[in-house]
């Protein structure tokens, strides 16, 4: 292990996206649903990885899995990632912390296997994968997959510990959180484990720099946007206005009708209607306001509260037809 780790590891070589085709429908056909879509997935991304020196070595296999996978009688078409038997590696794959070893043993898995898939989809450029060679590309494909994962939810915590020692308050936690787990899932694609450092070094700039375009937008949208959304600025109040403005109107008609006295009411119908509904009101802070109910009104023209309800009833009946009339003339 000690060979393998330590020694020198080129830049990220990135690669265009794989010119090699599908299987033929004989053998997509023995594939199962998921794993045709898997196999074509992985056919339309680009294949990243870090290249390492020891990865030309037949002994890298065997270092880093514990045995010889790539050899015909290991390699098993379409297997999944989750039946593999990492306990001979002396890793396990649900542990929640890695020491500085096991992370450069996870980083080689991950970009030796995406290193085989970039190899057989290069052998098969502008031609149809095998059926062999499909499974091996699942298989590798499954291999790094594992390995990043098993990267991931070890150092998912920093991104909790960074978004804590980062106070933007002016910024939603959630959105922080979701940018940090971005930024952490592109430097598990692009970390150098051969260059000495550990990961969370790599990752915690990676994460503060993806904080920092947070608050960049964030400021850019504050500067176009200097308050919050408010509801009630949305609401509009035209039917409240265009009520009052009627009720006004009605109001103001009714006054009408009853200072000319087009109604033909008598003196105590008018009385009762004004005390009624406050229609003869003063400044004078003195004088009581307000609509009187029957019983007030019934003691001021010296009734009872009964006769006055009749006298209002017969008031706003010759009030309606003067009202109908009115509008039948307009």
């Amino acid at each position: 292990m000690t060979n393998v780790t330590t020694q020198v590891s080129t830049l990220i070589t990135a690669r265009p996206l794989p010119t090699a085709k599908e299987p033929a429908a004989a053998v997509l056909a023995k594939l199962g649903q998921k794993q045709v879509a898997h196999l074509r997935r992985v056919l339309s991304e680009p294949i990243e990885f870090v290249a390492h020196e020891s990865f030309k070595t037949a002994a890298t296999v065997r270092t880093l899995f514990g045995q010889d996978v790539g050899s015909e009688r290991a390699i098993r078409p379409w297997c999944n990632a989750a039946e593999i038997d990492w306990s001979s590696t002396g890793l396990a794959a649900d542990s929640s912390t890695l020491s500085g070893d096991e992370e450069r043993t996870w980083f080689l898995k991950l970009n030796y296997a995406r290193y085989r898939v970039s190899r057989i989809l290069s052998q098969f450029a502008d031609k149809r994968l095998t059926a062999r060679a499909a499974g091996e590309v699942l298989f590798w494909h499954a291999q790094a997959e594992t390995a990043k994962t098993q990267i991931v939810q070890a150092n998912v915590p920093l991104v909790l510990a960074m978004a804590k020692r980062t106070r933007l308050g002016n910024i939603d936690y959630a959105e922080l959180i979701s940018e940090g787990n971005m930024a952490l899932l592109r430097s598990a694609d692009k970390f150098d484990c051969g260059r000495g450092f550990k990961f969370s070094t790599y990752a915690c700039r990676a994460i503060l720099k993806s904080f920092s375009r947070v608050a960049m937008k964030a400021s850019r949208y504050r500067s176009q946007f200097p308050t919050e959304f408010d509801p009630t600025l949305e609401k509009s109040d035209h039917n409240e206005r265009q009520r009052e403005a009627l009720e006004a109107d009605c109001v103001d008609e009714l006054k009408t009708i009853l200072g000319r006295n087009l109604a033909g009411l008598n003196d105590v119908e008018v009385k009762v209607l004004k005390a009624r509904f406050a229609l003869d009101r003063v400044d004078d802070d003195s004088v009581e306001q307000g609509p009187k109910t029957l019983e007030q009104v019934g003691h001021l023209i010296g009734v009872t509260k009964e006769r006055v309800r009749q006298i209002q009833n017969r008031a706003l009946s010759k009030l309606r037809l003067a009202l109908q009339d009115d509008f039948l003339a307009a």
